[in-house]
């Protein structure tokens, strides 16, 4: 686990939007997200098609799909707009990405079994990476076959552009159950889970590493990150009731509780006490992505310039 320093990132919601994404590159923010269905029941966007937008309109910060439903795509497809986004935007792409399954009828219209998502995607992971290896790829799966293809990223116009970094974008797993964790484990450069307390990341934490060390991988320049739904007002009833209204129709006649423990908000004293305890559990890149219904550039930038300089990280060995 890095222990080097905490950093912020934030979600484009509701959508991309231009000025927007401006106003968050004059923040300490270091990266922005946005993920989407193919056939949500909301009239939303489609995860890459977000991502060239905000490759586009960004100029400093790193991009990724928070997250893309891989299972639904073809892994070969998806390879090449990413190694060419990735490429254009001088290696700033980072694919967040999970199996899906919240939407049935989106699998059931591209023809994939809604029981294999989680057999695609690992294989799915492995086939994006053998292609940004580079050179002739050949593979042999349950799902997919590929012989001897080459995948030929653009390289963008001008000197010195340093097109697709080598072996593409980091891989960022998803998902709060363990064969998600597993997953993350033995196939992912890092693990970015949702809607979970900070006992349930800290536990996370414990099964990826014990994943990982029965695979015999080392976890060196793993990221530990959270997508993190929340909101923070300089009124703090504001703010949870930002949160109870974007987020408690899912919980059924008890929003509250729940949604205290897994999506902080209040004031920037509030917020920073709850962000710290998932600093404590493990996390070290928060992607903040407000929960409210209006005025989410005030949620981010109260998070960059008032929450983030509170967080400090854990005391171990007697030095910070």
């Amino acid at each position: 686990m890095s222990d080097d320093r905490i950093i912020l990132g934030a979600a484009a919601i509701p959508e991309p939007d231009k000025d927007w994404l401006a106003a968050v590159e004059r923040l300490p923010i270091a990266s922005v997200w946005q993920g989407g269905h193919v056939l949500p029941p909301s009239q939303t966007g489609e995860a890459i098609t977000r991502l060239a937008l905000m490759t586009a309109w960004t100029e400093r910060v790193r991009v990724g799909t928070g997250v893309l439903p891989l299972p639904l795509y073809q892994p070969v497809v998806v390879a090449k707009q990413l190694a060419d986004l990735d490429s254009r935007s001088g290696g700033r792409v980072s694919v967040g990405l999970g199996v899906g399954g919240e939407f049935r009828q989106e699998f059931e219209a591209v023809g994939v079994p809604l029981d294999e998502r989680g057999a695609r995607t690992d294989e799915a992971m492995e086939v994006l990476r053998l292609l940004w290896r580079g050179g002739p790829a050949r593979h042999r799966g349950r799902f997919f076959r590929l012989d001897d293809v080459e995948l030929r990223p653009v390289r963008p116009p001008g000197a010195g552009a340093p097109g697709m970094r080598p072996g593409g974008p980091p891989l960022l797993v998803s998902g709060r159950k363990r064969p998600a964790m597993r997953r993350a484990a033995r196939l992912g450069d890092g693990w970015m889970p949702y809607l979970v307390s900070p006992d349930a990341y800290a536990r996370s934490v414990r099964a990826i590493e014990e994943e990982a060390w029965e695979a015999g991988r080392d976890l060196a320049g793993f990221e530990w990150m959270m997508y993190l739904y929340c909101s923070i007002r300089r009124d703090g009833d504001r703010a949870r009731d930002d949160v109870a209204g974007f987020l408690g129709s899912a919980y059924g006649d008890k929003p509250g509780a729940m949604l205290d423990r897994i999506a902080p908000a209040g004031t920037p004293e509030e917020v920073a006490a709850r962000l710290q305890q998932y600093v404590d559990a493990g996390v070290r890149h928060f992607v903040i992505a407000p929960a409210a219904p209006a005025d989410t550039l005030e949620v981010v930038t109260l998070a960059a310039r008032e929450v983030l300089p509170r967080l400090s990280l854990p005391v171990r060995g007697g030095t910070p």
